[in-house]
């Protein structure tokens, strides 16, 4: 038996690959196991390879697997592309139709069965899901209760008939392959699990949760891909708590009503992707100008323009901090995985009205769109602060006929602000350089004390865990700095370095900018090299870091920018050559 198991199934796009890995995963959750799951898949509609694979394990995961177990392939070019990836211990289990055979460097087993006649037989070829379903089962010893009432929940819609003819295709997938089980070296049963199920989404859900559960009550954002699942989910879920989606015309517009949404009072956001958020730009600065709240999701993709609209990629960075023109006082944050992705989302609308400037969510397209379990959400921890918001009507004098001083020149930099149409509250808003009063003015004095108001509100900004630290060591040979889906790769990667004598801490940063400083100086202070590991070319991250602390000759690089996840092995290779030139260097 086995402690955890890697599956994927692939084909072309279009042919219910999805929905295979999708129904398994499902599956494997309400037995309790731990889940992750990352899909490869095509920019195209239909056609072109695709393929979802999973990682199924006893013990919580956050990355796909070095290798993989078994893979389901529907094509011929499904095993040509991933059969790289496989043992001699592992299995192909492929449709007959597609006449499968193995490239000359193929270690894995080949087991050919008939999915597509199988389907057929029964009634029809779409139901080769689940005779590869079934297939899956006796190879791994799953007994098939829980696929059965699964399929029952999926297809009771469609009647009673569709329901059985997609049990029996799982029983007759479950016989074909129990005929060769006899000849298969590699061992693919799970340990048991007595845990419950947990929750099981996408990072994309959980930010759109986070959304719901922050007290948002209006998305205004145009369809791209990895953000789009975001949108989709507020369409299906915001009106049930009073609240609207629009989709609108493009990514300027949506910013533009968000930002006029929130200056209303209701808490709004949008959510796109590397192009879109490149349309955002004069919105985003026009929300720090006006200091009106403004969230913003940025699931990054493969770039620069179209790019890789399906691959991952981390190389928005420097335009989220940097990408507006002039200065205006912004917060970057970068949840850690799904689970995180739902606290800081939720955490973002505070800090949106509470310093009254725009707030940036970076995702990555591995976890916007990667599934993963997540364990059970608290929502005790969840707190709504409106900051300076004034709701009610505000003391004047009596013939006091002078705006309300909307920007004041306050300590903190934060004025107070009123809900539009509130008594004694009106002023003058513009994206224009002004005064107190929010009139126009261009005098420099006002300038200067406006622009220093501004900025000094995020001056000292330090969010409740600016950075997931696993940090054990006084004196680490090694510190692994990354941010977002990378966090999984290197927990991995650094377990294996210390089971070799290799001492490693690591941080995973959450709070982006303003950089926490003095939270970093310190770890890397305590290393001998430091690691930064970052999906671009660039290394934005690195150079983040060089300009705001003190890093020496300790950095060290590791980019990845192929559009694939890093690998834990990847994490273990670097950091054991790391660890061999400082024994040299010793």
């Amino acid at each position: 038996m086995k402690s955890q198991v890697s599956w994927k199934v692939g084909g072309q796009q279009g042919e219910g690959i999805e929905s295979t890995g999708e129904i398994f995963a499902t599956a494997m959750n309400r037995k309790g196991y731990y889940l992750y799951g990352y899909r490869h898949f095509s920019s195209r509609i239909k056609g072109g390879h695709t393929n979802n694979k999973i990682r199924v394990s006893t013990t919580p995961v956050h990355a796909i697997s070095d290798d993989l177990d078994i893979l389901i392939a529907f094509d011929q070019e499904t095993i040509e592309v991933n059969h790289h990836e496989m043992r001699s211990d592992s299995v192909i289990i492929a449709d007959s139709k597609a006449k499968p055979e193995k490239p000359e460097d193929c270690q894995a087993q080949l087991i050919d069965l008939p999915f597509t006649a199988t389907a057929k037989e029964l009634g029809t070829a779409l139901m080769k899901n689940m005779v590869a379903i079934g297939a899956t089962c006796a190879v791994m010893h799953l007994e098939t209760e829980d696929f059965e009432s699964l399929i029952t929940n999926m297809f009771s819609k469609k009647g009673e008939k569709v329901v059985e003819m997609n049990i029996q295709a799982l029983h007759e997938g479950y016989k074909l392959m129990t005929e060769h089980l006899e000849t298969i070296k590699g061992d693919y049963e799970l340990e048991a699990t007595t845990k419950q199920p947990h929750l099981y989404m996408i990072g994309n859900d959980a930010i759109g949760l986070g959304a719901l559960s922050g007290g948002a009550r209006f998305m205004a954002a145009y369809p791209i891909t990895p953000a789009s699942e975001i949108m989709e989910y507020m369409i299906e879920n915001l009106p049930k708590v009073g609240g609207t989606v629009v989709q609108t015309e493009d990514e300027i517009a949506a910013a533009n009503m968000a930002i006029g949404s929130n200056y209303a009072g209701v808490r709004a956001f949008t959510a796109s992707a590397g192009p879109g958020l490149s349309l955002m730009m004069e919105a985003i600065g026009l929300s720090g100008m006006t200091e009106t709240p403004f969230v913003v999701v940025n699931t990054q993709r493969g770039g620069p323009s179209t790019g890789l609209p399906t691959k991952q990629e981390q190389s928005d960075l420097m335009q989220m901090i940097y990408g507006t023109h002039g200065d205006i006082p912004k917060i970057v944050v970068a949840p850690t995985d799904a689970e995180d992705a739902f606290y800081l989302t939720t955490e973002a609308f505070n800090l949106a009205e509470i310093y009254q400037c725009p707030v940036i969510i970076l995702s990555d397209l591995q976890l916007s769109l990667g599934k993963q379990t997540v364990e059970d959400l608290d929502y005790n921890k969840i707190s709504i602060n409106r900051g300076e918001l004034i709701d009610s009507e505000i003391e004047r004098d009596e013939g006091d006929k002078a705006y309300f001083k909307r920007y004041a020149l306050t300590e903190s930099g934060i004025s107070p602000r009123p809900v539009p149409g509130t008594k004694g509250g009106i002023h003058h808003v513009t994206g224009v350089e002004h005064n107190e009063e929010g009139k126009t003015s261009e005098a420099a004095e006002n300038r200067q004390q406006q622009m220093e108001k501004r900025m000094r509100k995020t001056e000292h900004l330090l969010i409740e865990d600016p950075v997931e630290a696993d940090t054990q060591h006084d004196e680490a040979d090694i510190l692994y700095l990354g941010f977002i889906s990378t966090k999984g790769a290197i927990q991995e990667g650094k377990q294996r370095l210390e089971q070799q004598g290799v001492s490693v801490n690591h941080l995973q940063i959450r709070q982006i900018h303003p950089f926490p400083k003095e939270t970093i100086q310190q770890a890397i202070d305590k290393a001998s090299k430091v690691v930064v590991v970052e999906h671009n070319y660039q290394g934005q991250l690195a150079n983040i870091i060089k300009m705001n602390v003190n890093v020496g000759d300790k950095l060290v690089n590791q980019t990845k920018y192929n559009g694939t996840p890093f690998l834990p092995k990847e994490i273990e290779t670097k950091g054991l050559e790391i660890a061999k030139d400082l024994k040299e260097l010793v």
